[in-house]
């Protein structure tokens, strides 16, 4: 299983310095994934802290137990989603909490496990489920979807100037025959795009489209801000949020999520006094967010996206 999740946590020294859990109390890994930046937590709490890891796939949650096994006593893991993290901490009697961290989208390990579905360069089925229990798939999108449906998703989701295409090409090409594998999906989104375009891509043709089905698929960014929102109000105050986005849609929504938590009175200008009686909730612990140094981008060329924006509780 270590071989399976063997992989680089990103900006890893960059939110320990944020999180500072050598504070210890109470802390919550949203994106356990296999346990790279939990283990690094755990290690800095004090005795008498806790570790609580969340995740909807159950290998992660697997991996991440067997990472975390000499710090077993500090950590409970939880099958659940980010934007559960409330009742969650209810149902564990928590009502504090002093650091959360999430690390967004697709890890490593779900992109190099070709089986799962996520890589547009490895045959599988098309799945792309974080929790494969979950109800819909890949496949379900890509060939039950209308046409305008599609086409919004990979524009929106996937900021794909070439959706309307690419949804005219996927429909066009399971009127055939259902489309059931990832490089079969790949292929067409790629047939789709004119040929210079194709031919001046850095990045593989398949990419923003592959990304757009999966967010569809898991829901992800609807998750973000309701997840922030709800652990800063369970925050204690000096408490820390960190999170670590991968592309531009998911570091919008949580740009507009710490403006409005850092931001008090909402009262248009022209009133004398205040009457929305707003307060801000935390302060920015850096205006820009943080990203990969040099040295990092060299160890590890898929943290180049990453940014990570940092609050502290007031």
């Amino acid at each position: 299983m270590e071989g399976v999740f063997s992989h680089i946590s990103v900006l890893l020294s960059e939110c320990m310095e944020a999180l500072e859990p050598g504070r210890g109390g109470v802390y919550v890994d949203c994106t356990a994934g296999g346990g790279g930046h939990s283990f690094e937590i755990a290690k800095r709490l004090p005795e008498g802290s806790r570790l609580i890891c969340l995740d909807r796939d159950d290998e992660a949650l697997e991996a991440c137990s067997e990472r975390l096994a000499p710090y077993a006593g500090k950590v409970t893991l939880v099958k659940a989603n980010f934007s559960d993290i409330g009742s969650v901490l209810d149902e564990l009697g928590v009502e504090k909490i002093d650091g959360v961290l999430w690390d967004l989208g697709v890890s490593s390990r779900q992109l190099d496990e070709a089986e799962r579905g996520f890589s547009y360069t490895k045959e599988a089925p098309l799945d792309m489920r974080m929790d494969t229990t979950g109800p819909v798939t890949a496949y379900d999108v890509v060939n039950g979807y209308g046409e305008s449906e599609l086409r919004r998703i990979i524009k929106d989701y996937g900021e794909e100037r070439f959706a309307a295409q690419i949804a005219r090409e996927i429909c066009r090409a399971r009127e055939r025959k259902p489309i059931e594998t990832t490089t079969e999906l790949a292929g067409i989104i790629s047939s789709a795009i004119p040929s210079k375009n194709r031919m001046t891509e850095s990045q593989h043709p398949a990419r923003r489209s592959f990304q757009a089905i999966r967010i569809e698929v898991n829901g992800e960014l609807d998750s973000i801000a309701p997840s922030i929102r709800g652990a800063a109000g369970r925050l204690n105050p000096g408490g820390r949020l960190a999170v670590i986005t991968f592309h531009s849609l998911e570091d919008r929504i949580v740009k507009e999520c710490f403006r409005e938590l850092s931001t008090g009175c909402t009262c248009p200008p022209e009133f004398p006094v205040c009457v929305c009686g707003k307060k801000p909730l935390v302060e920015l612990m850096s205006k820009k967010p943080i990203l990969p140094g040099r040295e990092e981008l060299e160890a590890n060329p898929r943290s180049r996206s990453a940014k990570l924006r940092t609050a502290k509780k007031i």
